[in-house]
């Protein structure tokens, strides 16, 4: 896994230009439960990398897959819409596969950050982690990029559709 991290890094230093590899490594090696998290999102399609540092000077990976994982998609949004879903209900939730991986949906100024980073969600949209006062109307929020443009909307949490997913990301 630290192989397929370093390959990437290196192919796309625009995402990290002010990071140095064995930085990242190092920490990596220190903690290998979330090598394993970053695992499980490259085993799911989603291709994490680092997209820079948070306020506490910690890694973000983020999924930087040029479309939202593969093996992430046709999701409603949380458990609670699940349930909630009783006619042709999707296998899972968004929210509850990230819980299960350890990882967190990317919200709206993550996913701006990274879509600065490059152009994702051309052909998909990807969930977005939701503010509880949307939630508890019903909706959720979702982002994609179209016409050179990235736009967030809304949905009722508890629709999905094939080309709908999620995007994560961890720190480290």
């Amino acid at each position: 896994m630290i192989k397929i991290l370093k390959e990437r890094f290196e192919k796309n230093m625009n995402r990290h230009p002010d990071i140095a590899w064995d930085q990242v490594e190092a920490r990596l090696r220190e903690n290998p439960e979330v090598l394993e998290k970053l695992r499980k999102m490259e085993e799911t399609g989603g291709q994490p990398d680092v997209i820079g540092t948070d306020e506490n000077g910690k890694f973000i990976f983020c999924d930087c897959s040029p479309e939202t994982p593969a093996g992430r998609r046709s999701l409603c949004y949380d458990d609670e819409a699940l349930r909630k879903r009783t006619k042709n209900p999707p296998a899972s939730s968004a929210m509850h596969q990230a819980n299960e991986m350890g990882i967190e949906l990317l919200d709206e100024e993550l996913y701006k950050r990274l879509q600065q980073l490059g152009q994702f969600d051309l052909k998909t949209s990807s969930w977005i982690a939701t503010p509880e006062e949307f939630r508890k109307l019903g909706g959720a929020l979702f982002a994609e990029r179209r016409y050179g443009r990235v736009f967030f909307f809304h949905n009722g949490a508890d629709s999905y559709y094939s080309v709908r997913g999620w995007r994560g990301f961890v720190c480290l």
